[in-house]
């Protein structure tokens, strides 16, 4: 889902020390970082691969189901993570066209990072030709997964190769010291559209990278040599961060991008007793193994809040370690009648597999009725055991291996690379292709099938002895309500309109008629429907426009860092910071925490809240320094003094 500027921690090479010490010794002025994804536009229509594009669940997941399709653009989050945790002022530039990369290198910067994947490695040389003709003092950084590749490869292309750990790589690149874990953790909200039309908001929870269970096609696990790394380290680190985006938006839906998040179980059961203490209801979605789902009941998962998962299928008899637990007969459908909504992944082009096979099995998946299907070609990527397997057989498909840039573009999970013993690259994508049809003609629309979901959670839960339990079954029958127009269309355009009219009536008959705010959604849901229909066949506002961030860019700005002897730390969400003090305040420190507060609140509707940690040192005058320099934006500034307040009670009573 993700793309990311690496993990894993090393020293760095001798060219990439000394320019550290250098920048170390330039005190007076840091060096300015500029970080950006790949150039739009992307997509097949443009000469990409089948699956590239900006959005995982369109591209990849419900790609056949046309209008009824949710859409979400998901960006290079990695990017906005290694910004957050730098001290040098950083831009960030979520998929910029040409002209808008351009603007931006002609503002200068010392280094340019560029995250790609292997498929994109083309649209990372359009980039890096940019960079070189633009700014071509700007030093050059790859990183992203697209880095599996070896020096010779990339070598041209960049002047650094981030293959580790993003942040501590950075940050030692650039001269800074190191930063214990858990980091700064930027917030980053997805917008979900169905049928054009804006429904929820996700909050993107970064909490681990890598993956244990080594499945011999994967690359983010073999990436990071079959290590866990955990971001956020623990239970309660996780819900400081739901508790930011929260407070954003009390309903925000949640995801948590960690490969097979429930295999730490013991974070997973912290989290669990954090959630049910606050007694809020919430809505995260996660990735997780057979393995580890198998490790706890539907309802310690809904009160971890977790009521979406990610699970493999993968093949009948593909032998993964992390499929070992409950058969995935069983587990599907009892996380389905608990209200968890289900996305699972086949693959496709095993060796074992022949057209008979793929269509048992995909009639065995099918017939477990996950909400959201995924049909993926077996890929052999470097760095895997799959890959090195292929090329020792020699079974790369003809011309790949002669033509290296043919190859990466054909590892998007569309393409078929590898000679099989019973079924040709042409038979292979075809079945693919007919799997995704085929899910969608016998089960439906997926966004109807979550509706399914939610209301058999409903039905279970909503006597339930549980306070927390009854209040998800009221947050489900509200997000239930919320879905009936979506009912007018399926039952006018769906691929089985009398299941929908069933699924509407029952709901009806116990939720009862939609609200006034619902109905009227219902009778211009068609209008949506078509206009929807319209640009996708056109092509027409497919591409996301550019989202551009800053981070620490004014002299003023408000971060986290040492003030002389005191120390202060940031933590951000969209309209309200948390600043937090210890150590020992004097007038120079007051004066610019002060402008830093004042500059973060300016030309906005922004809050701030300071909190002096318990032993933090000030004389009285440094204190009446920081609270007349507050004055003027004091109303939307909140104070917490030590429970000792002595000179603090200054600041508290200004």
């Amino acid at each position: 889902m993700e793309t990311r500027m690496g993990i894993e921690s090393r020293p760095l090479s001798g060219k990439e020390a000394a320019t550290a010490e250098g920048l170390a010794n330039r005190s007076s002025c840091r060096p300015k970082v500029l970080l950006t994804s790949i150039c739009r536009p992307i997509g097949p229509a443009h000469g990409d691969g089948a699956s590239v594009g900006y959005e995982v669940l369109h591209g990849q997941v419900t790609r056949a189901q046309g209008v009824f399709s949710p859409r979400s653009v998901n960006y290079t989050f990695a990017l906005d993570y290694i910004a957050a945790n730098l001290d040098a002022p950083t831009v960030v530039l979520q998929y910029p066209s040409h002209r808008e990369l351009v603007r931006e290198l002609r503002k200068g910067a010392d280094y340019v990072g560029i995250s790609f994947n292997l498929v994109t490695f083309h649209r990372m040389k359009e980039a890096v030709a940019l960079v070189r003709k633009h700014a071509p003092a700007a030093k050059i950084v790859l990183g992203g997964y697209g880095t599996v590749l070896d020096d010779a490869e990339l070598a041209p292309y960049g002047d650094h190769i981030c293959r580790e750990e993003g942040v501590a790589w950075f940050r030692a690149l650039l001269g800074e010291p190191p930063r214990p874990l858990p980091y700064d953790h930027p917030l980053v909200t997805l917008q979900l559209r169905v049928f054009s039309i804006p429904m929820d908001r996700t909050g993107m929870i970064f909490a681990g990278l890598g993956c244990p269970n080594g499945c011999d096609f994967c690359s983010t696990s073999h990436f990071f040599k079959r290590r866990h790394i955990r971001l956020l380290p623990t239970g309660d680190d996780i819900f400081r961060v739901i508790e930011r985006y929260l407070e954003i938006d009390p309903r925000m839906s949640m995801a948590i991008l960690d490969e097979d998040f429930l295999l730490a179980k013991d974070r997973a059961m912290r989290l669990r007793e954090l959630v049910l203490e606050r007694g809020t209801p919430l809505s995260i979605f996660a990735f997780a193994s057979v393995k580890a789902l198998s490790r706890f009941t539907p309802q310690e998962l809904l009160e971890t809040g977790v009521d979406g998962v990610w699970v493999g299928f993968e093949g009948k008899r593909s032998g993964y370690a992390k499929q070992q637990g409950k058969a995935v007969e069983e587990l599907i459908p009892e996380l389905r009648s608990h209200g968890i909504t289900v996305l699972s992944s086949m693959i496709l082009g095993f060796d074992y597999q022949t057209p008979e096979v793929v269509r048992e099995e995909l009639a065995e998946f099918l017939a477990l009725r996950p909400t959201y299907a995924q049909f993926l070609i077996y890929g052999p990527t470097p760095g895997t055991p799959f890959f090195e397997r292929i090329m020792k057989e020699q079974r790369l498909n003809v011309n790949l291996p002669e033509d290296a840039e043919r190859y990466y573009r054909a590892c998007d999970g569309f393409s078929s690379m590898v000679r099989h013993s019973s079924m040709t690259a042409g038979e292979i994508e075809a079945l693919q292709q007919e799997c995704f049809e085929a899910d969608f003609r016998l089960n439906g629309p997926s966004i109807l099938r979550s509706v399914e979901v939610w209301f058999e959670g409903w039905k279970r839960y909503r006597d339930s002895i549980s306070p927390y339990m009854r209040a998800k079954a009221a947050r489900w029958a509200d997000e239930i309500r919320r879905a009936y127009p979506v009912f007018r269309v399926a039952k006018r355009s769906g691929p089985a309109p009398e299941a929908a009219a069933r699924l509407e009536e029952e709901v009806r008959a116990s939720l009862g008629p939609p609200s006034m705010g619902p109905r009227l959604l219902s009778w211009l849901a068609p209008a949506a429907a078509a206009w929807t229909g319209f640009t996708l066949r056109h092509d027409y506002f497919q591409h996301p426009k550019l989202v551009r961030r800053s981070y620490r860019t004014s002299p003023w700005a408000l971060r986290s860092g040492e003030l002389g002897s005191l120390r202060v730390r940031t933590e951000r969400a969209l309209r309200s910071t948390l600043v937090r003090i210890e150590g020992a305040l004097d007038t120079a420190s007051a004066r610019r925490l002060a402008a830093g507060i004042l500059a973060h609140l300016r030309g906005n509707d922004a809050e701030v809240k300071v909190v002096v940690a318990e032993g933090t040192r000030a004389e009285p005058k440094d204190v009446r320094v920081l609270a007349q320099k507050l004055a003027p934006l004091r109303h939307r500034i909140s104070i917490v003094v030590p429970s000792h307040r002595d000179v603090w009670a200054i600041l508290k009573s200004a």
